[in-house]
């Protein structure tokens, strides 16, 4: 018989956690700040300090890897042909633990190839793509070819004199440096850019010769006015910088602001044609010709015949074909103000210092960066001190076996055990180990008087040497001096002229944006679905019925000219505002355009009235069913912007009846639903300055009457319209008679 089998003692799951039981975790109540603190904080810290926000020596910690990684592998030295960048990639990724595309991708930005840095630091053959497109794709890396370019020796110059501090990689194995000791301010010298959580980083580049004259300059004279010396940024593309002393000013100051950049332009009369060579550093290409060929399609320019990316070998080209007649500067201006061919470029020089993020202006940037580099001059003059002490200590020992070399071979000779070489050295010569271990250590081909006198010849020049590296550390100024020779040295080697043109914005032409734009009349139709039509009169002419679509009715029909401007009353208590001229030409054959995807409207937002502004002259008269009525000044609609949707446009304390457009005071004749009547001017209505007001008492309801429609005298049937008319207001008003009708006519009233 088959032995039972016994059902095994359960098991249960243990664990080490606190808040673990079994194998059903306990839900734990913790304070939201309590979790942001001990999650949250950590990881945006983490960006912050060790990813998007540069340092003080001009680097993030990636692009700070990656260059380290290449000095590492000797692709600084001159003679070292290119290596391949899949390469590089790989030896990066031991210090850096993110993808091989991420460190790809830091590359191409350092590379001369891809143009994104005034002073590139990576030498390059091949595919790196452009920063003036978006659309360029790089190669891949195990096509392209990279090494360092010469400027990188300043950013290693005595890195090896512990110039900088020095931390474990991720894994321990291997060593990188916190910072790098730069020889130049290459902080201000490259644009640099980071994203940080609640945080951001945009610093724009200046020319390098510049930079190292204001930098001596304020070494000198700290309070010196640095506009001076350093007018500008400037930047790899070129282009022209809108200079604006008092918004320069104030980035120089604070770190924050933004400037104009536009491109560089060329007519060509024999091709009769535009050719943009260089752009806003802040753009690409695609974006313009996009820019261009959308105003092409909505005939906001009718000049342009053509526009074609023309950029090959010899650099970048935008090629605008024109009309014969055009005027190419009147057409550029035009251009500059609608398309990315004008950009701004907004500063933040925000700046890792000491782990902390600051933001600064250029003076205190330089200041900083002065003082970085004084630290890391007195730690190399430290680090050689120490080296040329060791050295003396070494010369000064063998100094003493010039004094009898035959008892120094004869103290060797009859030593029997070799550990008592140096014991007997130090005894002999009154010497310490160190020394004797040296003298030890000599060749027996070296032990002639020559050798030693050579050798000790070298104590009275490192003896000099070692006082003036004293002298160095102990003054500042000096050390400031010696600051000032390296940087001069470096613009001499590197320097070069300025790339972006400097224009004074009071030397520039403004022109009118409505001055090229052209005016004629015309009509804008508009329906209850909320389809709209801008036909001009000339279309208009020869065009046969209006299409609508299926169930749909017009609504409204609005007379103005294509300069005009048009407020578009909306039942959610807002007012679009929309230029005529921004409004897509349109025929009575098509069904027009849908003004929900027109404006940026609201889910289930419909238009109630569109009116001509017409100067913002006149009033706008809201009927509410309340009886009440508000008169409000057109002007109370101008804003300071060019603001595309005001909110809170009338009152929302009653719903809205109509919206009428009153260019001088004139008569109505107001219904209930309840066949009353009642018939005013509206010069009794008082004008309110309030958009949203809820107006003044106007009719009179009873109990659950409200107000239906209104009318003007033209739109109705009346034997004696006097009947029902009244002087002061409010008022009941009078019963519609039997054979008093009303004219029909296009409303957003429901009169179903």
């Amino acid at each position: 018989m088959a032995r039972k089998k016994e059902n095994p003692t359960p098991r249960h799951a243990t664990a080490e956690e606190q808040n673990v039981m079994g194998l059903r975790s306990a839900v734990v109540e913790q304070p939201v700040t309590e979790t942001l603190e001990d999650n949250y904080m950590p990881y945006a810290m983490s960006v912050i300090v060790s990813r998007a926000i540069p340092e003080i020596d001009g680097f993030k910690p990636s692009h700070r890897k990656l260059l380290y990684t290449m000095y590492t592998m000797g692709l600084l030295n001159p003679s070292r042909p290119r290596t391949k960048s899949a390469n590089v990639v790989g030896q990066t990724m031991k210090l850096n633990p993110h993808g091989d595309m991420a460190i790809y991708e830091t590359m191409v930005r350092l590379t001369r190839s891809n143009g994104s840095l005034l002073y590139p630091f990576v030498d390059s053959k091949g595919n790196f793509g452009k920063q003036y497109s978006r659309d360029m794709a790089f190669a891949a890396s195990r096509y392209t070819e990279v090494k360092l370019e010469p400027l990188c020796a300043e950013l290693f110059a005595d890195i090896d004199k512990d110039t900088v501090d020095f931390v474990d990689n991720y894994d321990g194995t291997l060593k990188e440096p916190v910072l790098l000791p730069v020889t130049f301010p290459s902080i201000l010298v490259n644009a640099n850019q980071g994203i940080a959580v609640g945080m951001a980083s945009n610093l724009c580049s200046f020319n390098l010769k510049e930079v190292i004259k204001t930098t001596i300059k304020l070494m000198k004279h700290p309070n010196a006015n640095i506009m001076d010396t350093l007018p500008a940024p400037d930047f790899p593309g070129g282009g022209q910088l809108i200079y604006k002393a008092e918004e320069m000013e104030k980035i120089y100051k604070t770190g924050r602001g933004s400037f104009k950049m536009r491109s560089k332009y060329r007519y060509d009369k024999k091709n009769s044609c535009i050719e943009i060579y260089e752009i806003p550093y802040s753009t690409t290409i695609e974006a313009i010709i996009d820019k261009l060929a959308d105003l092409v399609k909505q005939n906001k320019v009718r000049d342009i015949t053509d526009v074609r990316d023309e950029t090959d070998l010899n650099g970048l080209k935008i090629t605008i074909d024109i009309k014969k007649s055009c005027d190419p500067d009147k057409l550029m201006s035009r251009l500059f103000m609608m398309t990315p061919l004008q950009e701004s470029f907004s500063c933040n020089f925000n700046i890792l210092i000491g782990d902390m993020p600051k933001v600064m202006g250029v003076r205190e940037i330089i200041t900083e960066w002065i003082a970085f580099r004084i630290e890391c001059i007195k730690r190399q003059l430290y680090f050689d001190i120490q080296k040329i002490k060791d050295k003396l200590h070494l010369l000064y020992g063998l100094s003493k076996i010039l004094l009898d070399i035959d008892k120094a071979v004869r103290i060797v000779r009859e030593t029997e055990h070799d550990k008592d070489v140096v014991p007997n050295l130090m005894e002999g010569f009154d010497i310490d180990k160190i020394q004797a271990e040296f003298v030890a250590e000599i060749k027996l081909r070296n032990l002639n008087k020559e050798y030693i006198l050579n050798r000790t010849k070298e104590i009275g020049n490192l003896e000099q040497e070692l006082k003036k590296n004293e002298q160095t550390l102990n003054s500042e100024e000096l050390i400031k001096d010696k600051i000032t020779e390296q940087l001069k040295a470096v613009a001499k080697k590197y320097g070069e002229d300025r790339k972006t043109e400097i224009i004074f914005e009071e030397h520039i032409e403004t022109v009118d944006q409505d001055s090229f734009i052209e005016d004629f009349p015309l009509k804008i139709f508009y329906t209850r679905d909320g389809y709209m039509k801008k036909i001009s009169l000339v279309s208009l002419r020869s065009s046969g019925e209006q299409k609508l679509k299926e169930g749909d009715e017009l609504k409204g029909v609005v007379e103005t000219t294509n300069k005009n401007e048009l407020l578009m009353f909306s039942d959610q208590q807002n007012v679009y505002k929309v230029k005529t001229y921004d409004l897509p030409d349109s025929k009575a054959s098509n069904l027009g355009d849908y003004l929900p995807n027109l404006l940026g409207m609201e889910e289930g937002e419909k238009i109630l009235k569109v009116m001509d502004a017409n100067d913002y002259k006149g009033h706008v008269l809201f009927v509410f069913e309340s009886g009440k009525m508000a008169k409000v000044p057109l002007k109370s609609y101008v804003t300071k912007t060019n603001r595309k949707r005001l909110s809170n446009a009338y009152s929302a304390a009653s719903p809205i009846v109509d919206i009428l457009y009153l260019e001088q005071d004139m008569d109505l004749v107001v219904f209930s639903t309840k066949d009353k009547v009642l018939a005013f001017n509206t010069e009794n209505i008082n004008p309110k300055a309030t958009r949203d007001s809820q107006g003044v008492n106007v009719m009179l309801l009873k109990k659950n009457a409200k107000v239906a429609k209104i009318r003007t005298f033209d739109e109705v049937n009346f034997n004696d319209v006097n009947y029902y008319k009244t002087k002061n207001i409010p008022a009941v008003g009078c019963f519609l008679r039997k054979d008093d009708t009303i004219r029909d006519q296009m409303t957003f009233l429901s009169e179903e």
